[in-house]
């Protein structure tokens, strides 16, 4: 049977490309569900304790909406490009599931509240367009919990906390190419969500999940062969991988002659790979219809202005500025830009500094403190587990340390020392160089004291040097940097020796 894509193959071999499309949920930070006025701030909570008629899907009761999830969904809508209808309206999509307490999810079918969108990364140096098909509205689900009681039967529990909780899907086009390039739309996604403050952004608490649609075609042709969804990725690590497994897993199924089926995976991130979950030949019959509960939404042009003017500094925008003012490279701009705490910790040890003298060395400035941020600060935060926002070392203790810096009071190892020893106290670092006397020795009669006995111990090397062996100078330097535990400052203490020796 022909398959008409004669055209790609080379030597019998078939060149494949992959088409990527994701869809993405983040529960939106409001302090009542989407339908009702149970409390969203369920996380740490015991379950069913978040819960009333409405979000348990009792017969008789009335939903009704949120409006500040309506603004949030908007608000990410034009921060991504999107196009806002007048009219949009809420339907009642039907599908029997044990964590779906109505038997039904109040979503977005026809009428979303935002079409026609897009997005650009930055992929190997080059700009690439991601559609976005539409971002809108719904509800999340229950949560079941899967136990084994004592005689290995298996049973599962319903936590219905979760469930009514406002949930925004933003739908991608099938425009993305690799694993990387879905990386990248995913960094720069929650980016945005959490620039706007709509959604923590947190893949790992479960609020910004991610199922991946991924195909292969012949490289040329629009022929796709059978489309797999991609489910349980609760990282972007763990989306790269999914998406490398199953791109290579649908290559191996073709060359060796078989065919892909249309089916739901699930990624098994310790093995490594995906296995099949339900098969999806045909397409699911949801029985969309509008939710008769709730009327229909209007949008004013003079309303989605408003709120398109109420919009933050978004990450692209904060790049760029921090490129142009601060003279950081694109490649630290873009690290501080990618969280929107990062950015914030940053600036504030900016606006700082400018309030303790002027802005007159402004990107030096900048560049220390991204220089401290991006290394040491960013090292010991990884290291414990612990977020920029609760970070011990504050942007003031970062603004102590350039002007001590700066002004010579410390050196590089003690300033190294001081900062490590706020981070792991919280005590400021200011205070932590004066309890610990880390301040630079600098006086030339101090330093002649220490000097002088180092000649003394180190006759061999003083006879090198003038001998005109260089290189013992800087022994002799590194001496009294151990003899004063670090205090000296070397740039005072080499014309000392120098001095001191005859020499030049």
């Amino acid at each position: 049977m022909k398959r008409g894509y004669d055209a790609v193959i080379l030597c019998g071999v078939v060149n494949y490309e992959t088409v990527i499309g994701l869809e993405v949920h983040a529960q939106l930070l409001t302090s009542s569900k989407m339908y009702c006025a149970c409390s969203a701030s369920y996380a740490n909570d015991p379950p069913n304790t978040h819960v009333c008629p409405v979000c348990m899907g009792m017969p008789g009761v009335l939903p009704t909406i949120n409006q500040k999830a309506v603004e949030f969904t908007v608000m990410t809508a034009l921060a991504l490009n999107c196009s806002i209808p007048e009219h949009a309206k809420f339907d009642r999509k039907n599908y029997p599931y044990p964590d779906l307490m109505k038997g039904y999810q109040i979503s977005q079918y026809d009428m979303p509240m935002s079409v026609n969108g897009h997005m650009v990364i930055d992929i190997e140096g080059k700009k690439k367009k991601i559609g976005i098909t539409r971002v809108h509205l719904e509800e999340d689900v229950a949560k079941l919990m899967h136990r084994t009681s004592p005689d290995g039967a298996g049973y599962s529990l319903v936590d219905i906390n979760r469930a009514g909780m406002p949930l925004m899907e933003i739908v991608s086009e099938p425009d993305i190419s690799s694993p990387e390039e879905a990386r990248l739309y995913l960094v720069k996604l929650r980016s945005i969500v959490q620039y706007l403050g709509v959604s923590t952004g947190n893949m790992e608490e479960g609020s910004f999940r991610c199922d991946a649609n991924i195909s292969i075609r012949p490289t040329g042709t629009s022929e796709f062969l059978g489309k797999v969804e991609v489910k349980n990725m609760n990282s972007f690590r763990a989306v790269y991988r999914a998406l490398e497994y199953e791109e290579k897993r649908q290559r191996e199924v073709m060359d060796s002659g078989g065919r892909i089926a249309q089916e739901t995976r699930g990624w098994v991130d310790d093995k490594g790979i995906t296995v099949s979950q339900r098969s999806k030949e045909y397409a699911h019959d949801y029985r969309y219809f509008p939710e008769p509960d709730l009327p229909p939404l209007s949008f004013s042009r003079e309303m989605v202005e408003q709120i398109r003017a109420s919009l933050p500094e978004l990450p692209e925008a904060k790049f760029d500025r921090f490129v142009s003012q601060y003279g950081l490279t694109p490649y630290d701009a873009g690290l501080l830009t990618d969280s929107r705490p990062m950015a914030e910790f940053f600036e504030k040890c900016v606006s700082l500094s400018i309030l303790k003298s002027d802005d007159k060395d402004i990107q030096k400035k900048a560049k220390f403190f991204s220089n401290w941020m991006l290394g040491d600060l960013t090292r010991l935060l990884n290291s414990t587990n612990t977020r920029i926002e609760d970070s011990p070392v504050k942007p003031a203790d970062l603004v102590d340390q350039f002007d001590l810096m700066d002004t010579g009071k410390i050196s590089g190892p003690l300033a190294k020392k001081a900062f490590e020893e706020t981070f792991t106290t919280g005590v400021g670092l200011s205070s932590v160089v004066d309890k610990q006397g880390l301040v630079q020795i600098s006086d030339s009669g101090e330093l002649g004291i220490i000097i002088d006995r180092v000649i003394a111990d180190n006759e061999k090397a003083v006879a090198d040097y003038r001998a005109g062996k260089e290189a013992s100078l800087t022994f002799l330097i590194g001496q009294v940097m151990k003899a004063s535990r670090g205090k000296a400052n070397p740039a005072v203490v080499r014309p000392i020796i120098v001095d001191k020796l005859g020499g030049n």
